[in-house]
């Protein structure tokens, strides 16, 4: 593994013009975590009443509590969960990894059985928005064809956030490890097949 994809270090942020929590920024080649969830696992109304809870909090801490519970929210393992399907889960994972150094350059990743977060940089030309559009709609329909099923299969948007520096880039990278754990399906992060920690043989 490089050394920036241990520490962060060389991170570029400039171009970034902060937001709230949506509309997405693209903002060219800069790292940011990303997270897909499932059609059923968190409903619209439990965002929007959130959203309202917390209008009275100054955007950034907002952003940061919501985050958390909507973290916390998916980590219970709501709805259908169709990404426990080990057949679903490994095409997730070769989906992300088929682009990586090519359209952009992938950090760290894991599927969880109603979510996947990961952390990528878009190379070149290639866009963020552009790049989740193609992670979402294929992996969706090859999704759809090993369940035998038709219709919606992520929810219609996705939540980034871009790193800031390199203490941020660590901090991020060690949740995306560390979310098996953290939602108790696993002891230690090297044992969650579908994830960096286990592709990449880091230990503890």
């Amino acid at each position: 593994m490089s050394e920036i994809a241990r520490t962060g270090e060389g991170l570029n942020v400039r171009g970034w013009h902060g937001r709230g929590y949506l509309p997405h920024f693209d903002g060219g080649e800069i790292v940011q975590s990303l997270t897909l969830h499932l059609g059923d696992s968190m409903p619209q109304s439990v965002l929007d009443r959130w959203k309202r809870m917390l209008a009275h909090l100054p955007e950034e801490e907002m952003d940061r509590t919501l985050r958390k519970r909507i973290d916390a929210y998916l980590d219970q393992g709501y709805g259908r969960c169709y990404l426990r399907d080990e057949r679903v889960a490994k095409q997730m994972q070769d989906s992300l990894l088929y682009f990586n150094e090519e359209r952009y350059r992938l950090y760290a990743w894991v599927v969880m059985p109603n979510h996947m977060h990961f952390m990528l940089r878009p190379l070149g030309e290639h866009r963020l928005a552009a790049i989740m559009h193609s992670i979402n709609s294929y992996t969706a329909t090859k999704a759809n064809r090993i369940l035998g099923r038709r219709g919606q299969f992520w929810q219609e948007d996705y939540f980034d956030r871009r790193i800031r520096d390199a203490d941020h880039f660590r901090s991020a990278k060690a949740y995306v490890e560390n979310n098996p754990v953290k939602a108790g399906l696993c002891r230690t992060r090297s044992e969650w097949r579908f994830s960096i920690a286990y592709v990449g043989n880091d230990g503890e």
